[in-house]
């Protein structure tokens, strides 16, 4: 027998929804952003191996010659990320949701168990929780790298005003790598977790919609055939 159990407060649901795309259309954006001054690269001397990113990705996508449209979007879109995310810091701490979130002592060996056993190197399955140690690291950092890019996005479109934080993040230069090092961070948390979501069924995705998932009923209780010794027995002493 199965029954309905609630998972995610309408709170959480909001706060995820909002930030998906969000996040997704600041990237988009920081890319119309990121073509005027394409420098980054992986490589050495003169040699590339990847190059961020070759004219036919910015011809393919149509990105080229939107510099002011992408400065526009990029921080008004901004100004709601920042407040989307105070106000989920802020519901975390007040509701007490942050014990779910926040890693223990021992996050980083239960995460590689998590790992193990997410790509079929162990049996054995971790702990059962609302979060298991690797999504409580994974989202814990993720507020972290919120953080690092509003401070970074501010020292590199101010460097001259925000000049004391330019230089505490190691110069304009430095600043600006740190923005696109956390940009690329976000992309790949995006796929590892639309990954870990569809590997996880729609049971998983129902509950950030709806707020509940469907669980198999617990076993009930085996009644003991034994009497119990606290009854008195029928039959006189």
């Amino acid at each position: 027998m199965k029954y309905l159990r609630e998972k995610h407060p309408l709170a959480i649901r909001w706060f995820h929804w909002i930030n998906f795309p969000v996040l997704a259309l600041m990237i988009w954006s920081g890319l119309w952003i990121y073509w005027a001054n394409d420098v980054y690269r992986l490589g050495w001397g003169s040699t590339t191996l990847l190059k961020f990113f070759p004219q036919s990705f910015y011809e393919a996508f149509d990105v080229p010659y939107k510099l002011a449209k992408g400065m526009a979007w990029h921080f008004v879109l901004m100004w709601v990320f920042v407040l989307n995310g105070l106000l989920y810091v802020l519901y975390t701490l007040v509701s007490g949701e942050w014990r779910e979130l926040v890693p223990g002592r021992h996050a980083l060996r239960e995460a590689g168990q998590v790992i193990l056993h997410d790509l079929g190197f162990r049996k054995t399955a971790p702990p059962a929780r609302k979060y298991n140690a690797a999504q409580q690291i994974a989202y814990s950092a993720v507020v972290l790298m919120a953080v690092g890019s509003l401070l970074t996005g501010a020292a590199i479109y101010k460097p001259t005003q925000l000049a004391w934080l330019t230089t505490a993040l190691g110069g304009y230069a430095a600043a600006r790598l740190e923005h696109f090092v956390l940009t690329i961070g976000y992309v790949l948390f995006f796929v590892v977790h639309v990954a870990q979501v569809a590997r996880a069924g729609w049971n998983n995705f129902r509950s950030m919609v709806a707020g509940f998932e469907v669980v198999d009923n617990p076993t009930p209780p085996t009644v003991s055939s034994t009497p119990d010794s606290s009854i008195p027995s029928s039959h006189g002493h």
